[in-house]
C-alpha cells in the first residue's frame, strides 16, 4: 500500500543531546552517573505522570526541585543545565518540511505539557500537519492509543503510514499496528531508509 504519511519523534530524532558534558556535570556535581540523572528527570514517577498530562510539567519540576533540594533559582539554573547540550537539528527538518505536499507529515512525541509552546518559541511547529504530544492525548508510546489518535488525525490507514523513532520498542508498537517503522540512527540512515519506503 501507497505510503501517504511519515510520522517522526522528537526527542531523539529532531531534538538530540548533542553534547554531554552540561548533564555529566550536574551528575558529578550531585555524586550521580549520567544515566542515573537522566533517569531522574526523564523516568522517575512525577515524569511519566507529566507524560501522560496527568500533571502539569512545572509540577514534575517542582518535584525533582524536592528530590535535589534546590531552591526556585537553582532549580532554574538545573533545568537550563540539563538541556544545555541539546540542539534542533534544522537541517533535519528541512528535509522532513520538503516532505510535504506530496505526504502528511506529522509528529509522535512523548512529552510534556510545555512541547508544544516550545516549537512554536523555536518557530518549527509550522514543519508538521499534526502534532500527537502524549501530555495532550493521555496516551504514551509504546500504547497503541497514541498512534491510532495520530492517524485518525492524519485520516490515513496503519498500512498508509510511516514512522520513525529511536527507542526499538516504540518501533515494533507501530509495526505491531501495520504502520512501517524506521529506527532511527542517523539522519543520513533515515533518509537512506525512508527513500527505500516511499520509491
Amino acid at each position: 500500500m501507497t505510503i501517504k504519511a511519515i510520522f517522526f519523534d522528537f526527542g531523539g530524532v529532531i531534538l538530540r543531546t548533542e553534547y554531554q558534558a552540561p548533564r555529566q556535570a550536574l551528575a558529578e556535581r550531585f555524586n550521580m552517573e549520567y544515566e542515573d540523572i537522566d533517569k531522574a528527570v526523564f523516568n522517575s514517577p512525577s515524569a511519566k505522570q507529566a507524560s501522560l498530562g496527568q500533571i502539569a510539567e512545572e509540577a514534575h519540576w517542582r518535584e525533582i526541585g524536592k528530590r535535589f533540594r534546590l531552591s526556585d533559582t537553582e532549580l532554574k539554573e538545573f533545568e537550563k543545565t540539563f538541556f544545555a547540550g541539546d540542539v534542533i537539528d534544522r537541517d533535519f527538518l528541512e528535509y522532513i518540511e520538503a516532505l510535504k505536499p506530496k505526504y502528511h507529515v506529522g509528529l509522535i512525541s512523548n512529552a510534556w505539557s510545555e512541547l508544544r509552546a516550545y516549537m512554536t518559541k523555536e518557530k518549527i511547529i509550522h514543519v508538521f500537519d499534526s502534532v500527537t504530544i502524549s501530555a495532550e492525548v493521555g496516551a504514551a508510546k509504546p500504547s497503541a492509543q497514541i498512534y491510532q489518535i495520530a492517524l485518525e488525525q492524519a485520516n490515513v490507514k496503519p498500512e498508509e503510514a510511516a514512522f520513525v523513532d529511536d527507542f526499538q520498542v516504540n518501533i515494533e508498537a507501530c509495526e505491531s499496528l501495520g504502520m512501517r517503522g524506521i529506527l532511527f540512527k542517523s539522519p543520513q540512515d533515515v533518509l537512506k531508509r525512508l527513500y527505500e519506503v516511499l520509491k
